[in-house]
């Protein structure tokens, strides 16, 4: 890896939502000469997503610990939620990542560690009753498309991911590369944050 290159690491598990991670991971791909991408999990073993597509991943104790975190939602937060040895993994994980970024419910784990108290934050809003019930502690945007507070990025819903990355490109780089990569993928960068056309009214 380039002295320049950062490491892009996405946090994977069973039942998480594919557009969450590969989403943003499509963005991040097309700079390839900034971020390495790779996949990881608790063991290091093939996790399928909620739409049953399988992946081989790492284990978390091979993660570079200074590079950026992802972590994508999907229904399989509903159980690591209670899973007290992986939320306190993501917890130092998340601690001594460069930047960490949640899509949907996976602000639901990083909440979890406690690392959002006093930050803003938000979630899908279809799930936000639950994820903002983890953590009264966090200052939970209903409207917000996605959210930086510090290093935390963490966005609304599925789709949401990728305004988030792009946001997060815009922030790190500049809004040209941001506005250059989603005419390069040909998708409707969504870029004001604070108003999620989702959100619950």
């Amino acid at each position: 890896m380039g002295a320049s290159m950062i490491s892009f690491n996405t946090v994977l598990f069973n039942d998480f939502e594919v557009l969450d991670a590969f989403g943003p991971v499509e963005i991040i791909s097309k700079m390839p000469k900034s971020y390495k991408l790779d996949y990881y999990s608790f063991h290091g073993e093939t996790v399928l997503s909620n739409q049953q597509i399988s992946v081989n991943t790492r284990p978390f104790s091979e993660i570079d610990r200074s590079g950026i975190l992802l972590i994508p939602g999907g229904i399989g937060t509903r159980k690591l939620i209670n899973d007290t040895e992986f939320i306190e993994q993501i917890k130092a994980l998340s601690h001594e990542a460069l930047y960490v970024l949640t899509v949907c419910t996976g602000s639901a784990l990083l909440a979890k560690t406690g690392l959002l108290e006093n930050k803003n934050a938000t979630t899908n809003k279809m799930a936000f009753d639950w994820v903002s019930g983890i953590s009264k502690g966090v200052n939970w945007s209903k409207n917000a498309r996605w959210v930086r507070d510090g290093k935390y990025y963490t966005s609304s819903g599925v789709s949401a991911g990728m305004d988030m990355t792009l946001g997060f490109i815009s922030d790190i780089h500049n809004e040209k590369t941001a506005n250059d990569l989603s005419k390069f993928i040909e998708y409707i960068w969504n870029k004001d944050k604070n108003n999620d056309l989702f959100a619950i009214t």
